[in-house]
């Protein structure tokens, strides 16, 4: 099919998601020269804006807060030219067959694009026990990069085992006066460079083989109740902050009826990023996938643009 017999469209491809698997593949598209649009969300933040280190990513041996490597990624997109626009995304639908014309719709707006790379990412789990709601921003957190600073000196909770949960432990070592990892199993499943820290550090503690049953406070967080998970029998522990940390639900709402996604809701990928509906891919903590990092989420960005790239060129008759 020639680009005269294409239906009217504004767009070669719509990126949804601003996180790094979302800026890497505007960064490819805007190099190439494909007609891109970028829509971050208005009223959300990507995950690893909110991230205190990065000590892993390539070429940053010192490190690096996860809100300025996200500043770098957003500066060199906007230099190549990337068209960006910051708006929550309500719907994407399909409006034509052959070939498929995607429409997406972003606050007040309507854009029709030939391909969409969904890298709309995860957000982090609740426990949804009796208090977690209640002292929500009040002694309870999931971010301790966030609210950290508020608990110098201080006794907080750290619930969760992997490497999310002990590198935010460690986090608030420099702040707190004791931190208290609770976690369901008699080992952690972090990485073993992070369990040594962890095991290393004075101020943490740790509550094997619990689980946390209830948040209780006044005004505030004053402490939780612990269950050991073979007794049953609760203790309670006296803290000013509670830090819950136990996985991610994706964020593939948009893409329920439209894809398929596996048993957690994470968008199902070949190894090209390509999805199971012709002209959407999927990229970074929203697609299934066992390793989910930084650099990880970057090559997903990558290798789905290039993926679209190819996709959309055949549209216009012009394969190589």
């Amino acid at each position: 099919m020639s680009k005269a017999n294409l239906p009217q469209y504004d767009y070669d491809t719509i990126i949804i998601g601003g996180g790094p698997a979302g800026y890497t593949a505007g960064i490819y598209a805007a190099r190439s020269g494909m007609k891109t649009l970028l829509i971050e969300g208005a009223a959300t933040v990507s995950q690893i804006t909110i991230t205190d280190l990065i000590e892993n990513y390539p070429g940053v041996p010192d490190g690096i807060n996860g809100f300025d490597l996200m500043q770098l990624f957003k500066k060199q997109a906007l230099h190549f030219g990337l068209e960006i626009a910051a708006s929550d995304v309500q719907a994407v639908r399909k409006i034509t067959n052959a070939p498929v014309l995607w429409e997406v719709a972003a606050g007040d707006q309507s854009y029709k694009t030939l391909s969409i790379i969904a890298s709309t990412g995860a957000q982090w789990n609740k426990l949804g026990v009796p208090g977690e709601e209640a002292f929500a921003g009040k002694g309870v957190s999931y971010c301790a990069t966030c609210d950290g600073p508020f608990y110098r000196n201080k006794d907080v909770i750290v619930v969760g085992g992997g490497d999310t949960a002990i590198q935010e432990a460690l986090f608030l070592t420099h702040f707190a006066r004791k931190v208290t990892v609770i976690h369901r199993r008699d080992r952690l499943r972090a990485a073993a460079i992070l369990q040594k820290r962890a095991f290393a550090e004075k101020k943490i503690e740790f509550a094997w083989k619990s689980k946390l049953a209830e948040i209780n406070g006044s005004d505030f967080v004053t402490g939780v109740k612990v269950a050991d998970v073979d007794s049953g029998t609760v203790r309670k522990i006296e803290a000013e902050g509670v830090f819950i940390f136990v996985g991610l639900t994706p964020n593939t709402s948009l893409f329920r009826d439209l894809l398929n996604l596996d048993k957690g809701g994470y968008i199902i990928t070949d190894d090209h990023m390509k999805t199971s509906t012709a002209g959407i891919f999927a990229a970074g903590d929203c697609r299934a996938k066992q390793f989910r990092q930084v650099v990880t989420a970057a090559g997903d960005g990558a290798n789905a643009m290039h993926s679209a790239e190819l996709y959309v060129d055949e549209l216009k008759g012009q394969t190589y």
